[in-house]
């Protein structure tokens, strides 16, 4: 199934093992430059029926097959992401729009490898609960069947690992829908994983929803059992909606408007580096990114300062200069929220760093001081590369600051005392506190959010365990 990355498609979606194109197609585009850089498969509602069948025929000898040959199938995926790691990187450059090096393509790729290799040593084994002369109750993890899984466009094949590695080490089969403003690199992603594992195991569909919506109908179907989304809030909660009336199982990680607390016994110019990849790994656009800062007023002028220097020498431009550091927004729809925004805040607050759009979809890094809650950049999620500064002067208070609002996704405490920081961390009704550093997600913890960024968590034990099912069985 190689492809040629240069030229423009079209990319085929995966059924049942085999390639699927289609008469109809969409263009994607690279925002660094709006040129199209390959064509997707324009999936309908019958297609979708055909890639839930696979998925079901799969299902049995999926599930049978044994645990150690799933585990291996993991590292195996991994291994062959490893070969493709420049290509799909590239891909996900081209269409996304982060650049290749730094925190940016390559980055990803290498995350993919990690989850998949560390996903494949889990594993949810049979427990006893009770073995005495009279009686043993055992607990039994079985896959619940066909997970669906539904990514955004921001980390395009990191998400997609997150879902689908996990569903398929217990055995489930899966269908895949990517974002259709990053459909390829995920296809590519499926397609080579097809190489590795049996037909019908993983499928994915595709489709720029101007003609059957997938995601809705995904959401509704009869023949799956598990919906796994990443997403905004309110799409999560049409998803809830759609699924309620056949008790779907779902895991929803959602948006978050993730606050840190900055203390007065930091030194501010040691602390400005990690606030500045906090806020602006791939550009703002990450869920679990930081999203508002609060600064005691002590240091607070400090901070603004170094913070503001640090992010002044970030060089921005096309994500295949490997010069680049930071690239565009990633679509229309997400520059023109960012941009209105900044523009309520800085007729609010002091502008220390960038303020106005660029050219294109280029949107310069946006520090703004003097907001507080209230103001629009503070109480929404801005997912871009700005970022309001709040000063605070009573701890109770900004506590209470941070926890406004209808999300808790993750949070952040920053402190020369680690100690002080952790009874702090305690108070924030957030599902991921960090200390001293910000949305540095890793596979072996829990990562979920409270409220209403979501329902569940994913990676780790705990993540691996959302996709079986518990059946007890007393003898």
């Amino acid at each position: 199934m190689a492809l040629d990355q240069d030229a423009p498609g079209p990319y085929p979606m995966i059924i049942g093992g085999k390639p699927v194109t289609t008469e109809d197609t969409f263009a994607v585009t690279n925002p660094a430059t709006g040129a199209v850089v390959g064509h997707a498969p324009q999936g309908t509602a019958a297609h979708l029926e055909d890639a839930v069948a696979a998925a079901r025929a799969a299902f049995p000898a999926w599930a049978s097959t044994p645990d150690a040959d799933r585990a291996a199938a993991c590292h195996a995926i991994a291994a062959k992401m490893e070969e493709h790691a420049e290509e799909l990187a590239r891909l996900i450059t081209l269409e996304q729009g982060k650049p290749l090096g730094g925190v940016g393509s390559r980055f990803e790729m290498g995350g993919v490898s990690a989850w998949s290799h560390y996903t494949g040593t889990l594993s949810a084994p049979m427990q006893v609960l009770v073995d005495s002369d009279k009686e043993r109750v055992e607990m039994q993890r079985p896959p619940l069947g066909v997970v669906a899984s539904i990514t955004p466009w921001n980390w395009p094949v990191l998400i997609a690992t997150w879902h689908i590695l996990p569903a398929i080490r217990t055995g489930n089969t899966v269908v895949a829908k990517p974002s259709p403003y990053t459909p390829l690199s995920t296809l590519r992603f499926v397609a080579l994983m097809n190489e590795v594992l049996p037909a019908g195991v993983v499928n994915v569909v595709c489709s720029d929803e101007t003609t059957d919506n997938l995601g809705a109908l995904i959401s509704g179907h009869r023949g799956i059992d598990k919906i796994v989304f990443t997403g905004s809030t309110a799409t999560g909660c049409k998803v809830a909606a759609s699924a309620a009336p056949n008790m779907t199982r779902m895991t929803l990680e959602l948006g978050g408007n993730d606050a840190g607390i900055v203390l007065p016994d930091v030194d501010p110019a040691a602390i400005a580096e990690g606030l500045f990849w906090s806020a602006f790994i791939n550009m703002g656009q990450t869920c679990a990114a930081l999203k508002r800062l609060y600064v005691h007023e002590d240091v607070h002028d400090a901070v603004c300062e170094a913070f503001a220097a640090y992010v002044k020498n970030i060089p921005m431009g096309d994500g295949l200069d490997e010069g680049s550091v930071m690239g565009p927004i990633a679509n229309q729809m997400q520059f023109d929220k960012v941009a209105r925004l900044v523009a309520d805040a800085a007729r609010k607050g002091t502008v220390l760093t960038g303020g106005a759009p660029g050219e294109g979809l280029f949107f310069p890094l946006t520090l703004i001081s003097g907001l507080d809650n209230g103001d629009a950049l503070v109480d929404e999620e801005q997912f871009g590369p700005a970022l309001p500064i709040i000063k605070y002067r009573d701890l109770d208070e900004v506590i209470a600051k941070a926890n406004a609002g209808p999300t808790g996704l993750g949070g952040s405490v920053w402190s020369a005392d680690v100690e002080k920081a952790r009874e702090i961390a305690k108070r924030l009704d957030c599902g991921t506190v960090w200390i001293n550093q910000h949305g540095m997600i890793r596979p072996d913890a829990p990562f979920g959010g409270r409220k209403m960024s979501g329902v569940g968590v994913e990676f780790g034990q705990e993540g691996l365990n959302a996709y079986t099912d518990i059946q007890t069985i007393i003898a």
